[in-house]
């Protein structure tokens, strides 16, 4: 489960709670404001806080540091290469073929990295033309 829903996971209790109040519908509709607001700041502290460990790691003197992403983004390329296109050809021209199995921790943890980098690329181009 990851931090949105868990947010969402929250939120949906105490917005059901604020549904039984005894309360007029416009103070309840300002309590729900109020809550998804906080939501939304959560969130965007998250993104912001990601974005910013992704940058200093990606500026890191060491190497491991600065590479680790990248690294594991491209052991994630071969592994999909090889199932979606090399392992089909294999099995074609030599009747055999090896599949790696892909579990789904390695499916949300490649999400996160390409989520974590589009996030970051569209920060900094909005960054630059925020300058400008």
């Amino acid at each position: 489960m990851n931090i949105p829903e868990i947010l969402t996971g929250v939120v949906k209790p105490v917005t059901d709670l604020v549904d039984n109040l005894h309360t007029s519908e416009k103070e309840k509709a300002e309590i729900k404001r109020s809550i998804f607001e906080m939501k939304n700041n959560l969130m965007s502290q998250l993104v912001k806080s990601k974005g910013e460990i992704i940058k200093a790691e990606a500026e890191s003197e060491h190497f491991l540091t600065s590479t680790w992403r990248p690294i594991t983004a491209l052991v994630f390329v071969v592994i999909i290469a090889n199932n979606y296109i090399i392992a089909p050809y294999m099995e074609v021209f030599m009747g055999t073929k090896i599949i790696l199995k892909i579990p789904p921790q390695m499916w949300d943890l490649l999400k996160i990295m390409i989520g974590g980098y589009v996030v970051g690329r569209s920060a900094e181009k909005g960054v630059r033309v925020w300058k400008k």
